[in-house]
């Protein structure tokens, strides 16, 4: 039988929304004990788990740090340079 639980959602506002949602009992009270035991309440495990899965999965540029994007492009290889070769020449080397 669902029962109704109350979930506060945030916003990009900073200004939280209710949200209802029927669930299965034991769904929420697995949900629950999963939420206690990481320190976390609820509402923040539902949100997060919303963000994630309607997150934009192309907007990469966000996921890369700046040490990374200052790093971009340092070595420049010749086209016809065959990293796999030295991969494997220094793979055969380190477990002789």
């Amino acid at each position: 039988m669902p029962y109704r639980i109350i979930i506060f959602v945030r916003k990009y506002t900073n200004m939280e929304t209710k949200l209802t949602l029927r669930l299965n009992k034991r769904v929420i009270d697995r949900a629950k004990d999963y939420a206690h035991l990481h320190d976390v309440s609820l509402s923040k495990l539902i949100e997060s788990y919303l963000d994630s899965v309607t997150k934009d999965k192309t907007a990469v540029s966000d996921d890369i740090t700046p040490l990374v994007k200052s790093l971009s492009g340092v070595i420049h290889l010749n086209p016809d340079h065959d990293y796999k070769k030295d991969y494997a020449k220094f793979l055969t080397e380190k477990y002789k």
